[in-house]
């Protein structure tokens, strides 16, 4: 089975992700730290850090915020155990220790820990898992728990959790006296797999396989729980078995339904548990699932979730470009729900679209500053329209300091702090080391050390260095991005010759000698992506990639009404360097397009519009938005 590289193994380096890590270690990080106490003028209140200590008795108030307020403190703490991991800091490493302590206070004598039932509602615990994500905040705050553990040696915060999860077995299950309850949010999944693979401890493998197991066995089960209370707190339809995927038992879901977020993490569970336990018949279903959202319900973008009314999954083959969800959390989601996959088989099908999500629908959600979050990701924005029209509220043109419901900006940061995890891999008893990101630095393993050069994204030279530990052979496996049509790779400087390429990934087995150096060129052209003819809204249009870049038109660039845009079939793309700031270094497409406009102004003529040849510019997706409110558009007719 293939696992993730151990964090403090991983070291990147290159001149695209360390960047942005710099940006999230010393801008991000201390300004959400800010944010959830409240330090922020002009942004929304988040309350999050009082609320723990109101709960822990330290000071007087009353809880404001979110039900699901506690995850966004855990999540916080996530990317900031991932960050001491990669860059020590007392000071940060302090001010986390004391947040962990006032956490720990704020835990009730039975293991519960919850600050806004604890403070607000203490008679109402456990009575609403349908609305009230007391198990999405638990699972959260395990993560977190494990994460802190594995990037400090503290286990404070790893005992508190545990305490809690004992606390949930101990409720739920099937014993006598147990309730049969399953998530409204699923998480806890996710948080009880991460205290597995810290502590070794079997109950809570087997308690995640039981909230897993226990979905969509009683569809009901929500409307019976409704019932049984008698009070509501969102008033959430319990009758929706698809919004939170209890329509079915997992092993017999066929398609991606509800909302996206609560999907994914449910998948990426799933996924874990199968890798753990060999389970086929779960195997199958991820696979099933993972095929239903990629090939039929994902954006070019990665993005996923089309529609804001749930928040998630509408129909195959239904992705408007206008009116789309795909939130940040739910591409973040998605990267999770690729990298389980791996384990189980590593294999391009799930790697090229995890790629695909962290350089398209992951970075999108955070300004280049660092200051600013997107909740929604569209691939069309209409300044006017966009943010204020019926329908297109959600679809804001500029992203906001921050948000009442504040899931995605710290989901952001413990991703991008983490990326180690996700760019290398180790199956020891295959004798097998894999490269799934081409990202520079260092990795760290038993069989050998790799130091990577890389300037990718931007160009598709990537050079690995070998220093082995040891005279045995063993595997060093690159993956191959199904994009790269044109590539060449060297070992030592000399043609590989009959080496095996399988499932996406190119494997070379041999005895490695000190700085042995494998170079892999990827040709790195502009493009031309069209959707399947399905897909409503891309009839006729294309979309440029370069690499695993998605690309954009903005009216900065191009002028207003994108809309009489066109490419020709015939365009010749250049690239350029962008050297004014913001998106200085960046690489731009350039070429000569065509603009149809009216030849007057009536509302509708019989005058066909007039075509002139303009220059036509292109940015990465993930920079849109940050030079002043504009028109963007992703897909772009063809003439």
């Amino acid at each position: 089975m293939e696992r993730e590289a151990d964090l403090k193994s991983v070291k990147i380096e290159d001149s695209f992700w360390s960047e942005r890590q710099e940006l999230v270690a010393d801008v991000v990080i201390p300004y959400q730290e800010k944010i959830l106490n409240d330090e922020v003028e002009g942004a929304e209140k988040s309350h999050a850090f009082a609320n723990f200590r109101i709960a822990a008795g330290l000071e007087k108030g009353e809880f404001y915020g979110m039900v699901f307020q506690d995850s966004d403190v855990a999540k916080w703490l996530e990317g900031v155990a991932w960050s001491l991991a990669d860059r020590p800091d007392a000071a940060l490493e302090k001010r986390a220790d004391e947040i962990i302590e006032t956490i720990e206070k704020a835990q009730q004598p039975d293991g519960y820990l919850n600050t806004y039932f604890t403070v607000k509602e203490p008679d109402h615990k456990w009575q609403n898992l349908q609305e009230c994500h007391e198990l999405y905040c638990a699972g959260h705050m395990m993560e977190a728990a494990a994460a802190y553990y594995e990037a400090t040696g503290k286990d404070q915060l790893l005992k508190v959790m545990e305490r809690m999860a004992d606390n949930i077995a101990a409720h739920f299950g099937t014993g006598e006296g147990q309730v049969r309850g399953i998530p409204g949010h699923e998480e806890v999944e996710l948080g009880l797999m991460r205290l597995y693979h810290v502590t070794g401890k079997e109950k809570y493998r087997a308690l995640a396989q039981y909230f897993i197991d226990e979905r969509g066995q009683n569809p009901d089960y929500f409307r019976e729980e409704s019932k049984k209370r008698g009070w509501i707190h969102w008033n959430m339809n319990p009758e929706d078995h698809n919004y939170n995927q209890t329509f079915a038992p997992v092993r017999e879901q066929k398609k991606a339904e509800g909302h996206s977020v609560r999907a994914v993490y449910l998948y990426t569970a799933m996924a874990d548990l199968a890798a753990q336990t060999g389970d086929k018949s779960l195997i199958s279903a991820c696979d099933t699932l993972w095929d239903n959202i990629t090939q039929k319900r994902m954006y070019i973008t990665a993005g996923i979730g089309q529609t804001a009314k749930w928040e998630g999954f509408t129909a195959d083959y239904d992705l408007p470009n206008d009116t789309v969800y795909a939130e940040t959390c739910a591409a973040i989601g998605l990267v999770f729900f690729a990298r389980k996959m791996l384990s189980i088989r590593p294999s391009g099908h799930y790697a090229d679209v995890m790629e695909q999500a962290l350089y398209n629908g992951v970075l999108s959600g955070m300004q280049l500053d660092g200051k600013r979050f997107f909740y929604v990701n569209p691939l069309e924005v209409n300044p006017g329209i966009s943010g204020k029209m019926p329908g297109f509220e959600h679809v804001l043109p500029q992203r906001p300091k921050w948000y009442a419901c504040a899931c995605c900006p710290p989901n952001v940061v413990r991703l991008v702090m983490s990326l180690g995890k996700y760019a290398w891999g180790e199956d020891p008893e295959q004798n097998t080391i894999y490269s799934h990101l081409f990202m520079g630095g260092d990795a760290e393993f038993d069989r050998a050390r790799i130091h990577v050069e890389s300037g990718y994204p931007w160009d598709g030279a990537v050079r690995y260095t070998v220093h082995p530990k040891t005279q045995e052979p063993f595997t060093f496996a690159i993956r191959i991005p199904a994009w790269a049509h044109e590539k060449k790779v060297t070992l030592n400087a000399a043609a590989l010759q009959n080496a095996e390429i399988k499932d996406g990934y190119l494997y070379l087995t041999r005895s490695w000698k000190e700085n042995d150096i494998i170079e892999l060129s990827l040709e790195l052209p502009v493009r031309r992506i069209y959707a399947n003819t399905a897909v409503r809204a891309d009839a006729g249009a294309t979309a440029l990639m370069r690499g695993p870049l998605v690309y954009c038109f903005e009216g900065a660039d191009n002028g207003p009404l994108l809309q009489e845009l066109r490419i020709p079939q015939d365009a010749r793309f250049t690239l350029q360097e962008i050297r004014e700031k913001p998106l200085e270094g960046m690489k731009q497409i350039s070429f000569a397009g065509i603009r149809v406009h009216s030849g007057d102004t009536a509302l509708y003529s019989e005058q066909r519009p007039v075509p002139e040849t303009v220059q036509m510019k292109a940015i990465p997706y993930f920079a849109w938005g940050n030079r002043g409110e504009n028109q963007m558009k992703v897909w772009m007719l063809e003439i």
